[in-house]
């Protein structure tokens, strides 16, 4: 995982090469503002006690709160919290929020628990870093194995130990407790509005438009299901247990019953014209655009080469290795970058920020103008930067986030001011 953090700060130093910066800001944004490291001691149905390790790291706050998920995985450590504050600092400068970049996690397997420990374990995260959280200071949301109700669970804890109502302190809650709506196709809404806006550039409006989508949980679904109902071929679509593709196209809302049925998407199979694949062997299904919504790393040097696709839409974090990376762009891949991809998710959760603190909220309608508004206006200033100085998507939505980074870090001040 140290890897997954060099790899991220390597992204850094190429986008420093395009933009004009002081060393005083690189130095700052290598390194987080803070990060707490607690072990939640929780109270189990059969009566015995556990504990388990969390983390909450707030990387950069010059341009505002910081703001970032809550994930419960087996696999998290606080290199992996590290990262993931790092690039939400990037993706919220890149969407221009007035906030800065967070992140928090359990390490724990959630489908382990019940239901009842899992509320336990929920609010034993607030209670252990209730100093750190709150409404102007570090607003978590959902994340990879969290939900709207664990987030209701977490703000309810909040509002009790401070004694009074905090709906603003977390984002990403059910809508009878101040939620937003438009909150939960956010993630892959806000990357269908960006592939929308590019579509002439990105040579899409004459092609066959084949979709493969890796990762079926609910930015997987979300982006199947709209780019589907806009004529686009879904191809082919996976999930943790297994893998189908299918030439002729698959319905996405038909995926979606078959996995709650079976438990995988594998079930839609058929054996004939819906095929049961590897991973790997999806991932090489020929298409226009192929899209990671699971976890980070699952694009790398083992399967980069073999990748059919034109456009790689990230709706996951950190989807595709820095290795990865090079050998797509080696093979003319482009790559929309998850700091811009898969934005609209805290971009809808700054919205449902907002309207907790007026105590005003808007109609469906308005949250997805204001969405598309923001995406198409910094999805087209990264397309633009990128092709006036010939580099790739990525690197030039990390040089326009440190632009704006930059310029908030100095406007404190730098040596040449102090010394001239």
């Amino acid at each position: 995982m140290d890897d997954l953090l060099s790899g991220a700060l390597g992204r850094l130093d190429e986008a420093a090469k395009y933009v004009e910066v002081d060393s005083e800001v690189l130095e700052k944004l290598k390194y987080p503002k803070e990060t707490l490291s607690v072990r939640l001691s929780v109270r189990m149905d059969d009566g015995s006690r556990r504990s388990f390790p969390a983390w909450r790291c707030r990387y950069d706050d010059t341009r505002g709160p910081t703001k970032g998920g809550i994930r419960y995985h087996p696999s998290s450590n606080v290199e992996e919290v590290t990262t993931l504050a790092f690039w939400m600092t990037f993706k919220c400068a890149v969407m221009n929020l007035p906030y800065g970049g967070g992140k928090g996690a359990v390490k724990v397997d959630p489908h382990s628990l019940s239901k009842s420990e899992l509320e336990r374990l929920s609010r034993a995260y607030v209670q252990a870093f209730a100093g750190m959280i709150g409404p102007d200071r570090d607003i978590p949301a959902p994340d990879v194995y969290t939900n709207s109700m664990i987030m209701g669970w977490m703000a309810d804890e909040y509002s009790s130990i401070v004694r009074q109502p905090s709906p603003a302190v977390i984002t990403g809650k059910p809508l009878p407790l101040g939620g937003s709506l438009g909150r939960d196709d956010a993630t892959a809404r806000g990357g269908y509005y960006l592939i929308k806006h590019l579509e002439t550039e990105l040579e899409l409006a004459n092609s066959p438009k084949r979709v493969v989508v890796q990762g079926y949980g609910n930015a997987g679904f979300h982006i199947a299901r709209l780019l589907h109902a806009d004529g686009y071929r879904i191809v082919g679509v996976s999930d943790s247990r297994g893998a189908i593709v299918c030439e002729d196209g698959l319905d996405p809302q038909a995926v979606q019953a078959a996995k709650e049925r079976g438990g995988s998407v594998t079930a839609f199979a058929d054996g004939r014209r819906v095929r049961a694949v590897s991973d790997d062997e999806m991932l090489a299904t020929p298409c226009e655009i192929l899209v990671p919504a699971a976890l980070e790393d699952q694009i790398h040097t083992g399967n980069a080469g073999s990748i059919k696709a034109r456009i790689v839409l990230e709706l996951a974090n950190g989807p595709v290795t820095p290795e990865a990376d090079r050998i797509l762009e080696k093979k003319g891949v482009i790559v929309l970058p998850d700091i811009l991809a898969n934005a609209g998710g805290v971009t809808v959760s700054y919205f449902e920020w907002v309207q907790n603190r007026q105590g005003y909220y808007w109609n469906l309608t308005e949250i997805h103008e204001r969405l598309r508004a923001i995406m198409e206006t910094e999805g087209r200033r990264v397309w633009d930067l990128g092709s006036a100085k010939g580099i790739s998507m990525r690197t030039a939505a990390y040089a326009h986030a440190l632009e704006r980074l930059s310029s908030a870090i100095a406007a404190h001040g730098t040596k040449p001011f102090f010394v001239g």
